[in-house]
């Protein structure tokens, strides 16, 4: 029991701090960079540091969500209840977000190394923000989880 409420925790704590990175990317970082007021140093460290911690994250809240689904649920209950219709969403839109933080992360990348600024901004900032809504709709799922709103 101790060692399920740990991977709880740790699940639900990295995957807000992930979504929350992202967000704060999407919405803080990406805008001032278009704006200008970044340089690429800066911005190249910044990105380095989220695509790190974005694959960290995605890991463990795999694995975590792993133990979760293998402890908590069998395949007809992953399958045929609306809790396991939600974890499954949730295996979904943990893929998208990954997927898309690394898409924009190239983006980014690609002319930070060039030293631009704006431009790698602008192609990235809409990706990151497609990202922000996956990961809210993440969280969103979550506390329908955490709720029991989604019966057996």
């Amino acid at each position: 029991m101790v060692v399920d409420t740990a991977v709880t925790v740790l699940h639900v704590l990295t995957g807000a701090l992930w979504v929350g990175s992202v967000v704060f990317v999407a919405g803080a970082i990406l805008p001032a960079a278009v704006d200008g007021a970044l340089d690429a140093a800066p911005l190249e460290s910044l990105s380095g540091k989220l695509v790190m911690w974005s694959r960290g994250a995605s890991v463990v809240t795999f694995l975590t969500g792993g133990h979760m689904a293998g402890t908590r649920y069998t395949i007809e209950t992953l399958t045929g209840t609306g809790r396991g219709h939600l974890v499954l969403a949730m295996l979904g839109l943990w893929f998208v977000l990954a997927a898309l933080v690394e898409v924009g992360n190239g983006r980014l990348s690609d002319g930070l190394r060039e030293k631009r600024v704006r431009g790698p901004a602008r192609e990235a900032i809409g990706v990151f923000r497609a990202a922000a809504v996956v990961g809210v709709l993440l969280l969103v799922d979550a506390g329908l989880l955490a709720s029991g709103v989604a019966i057996y």
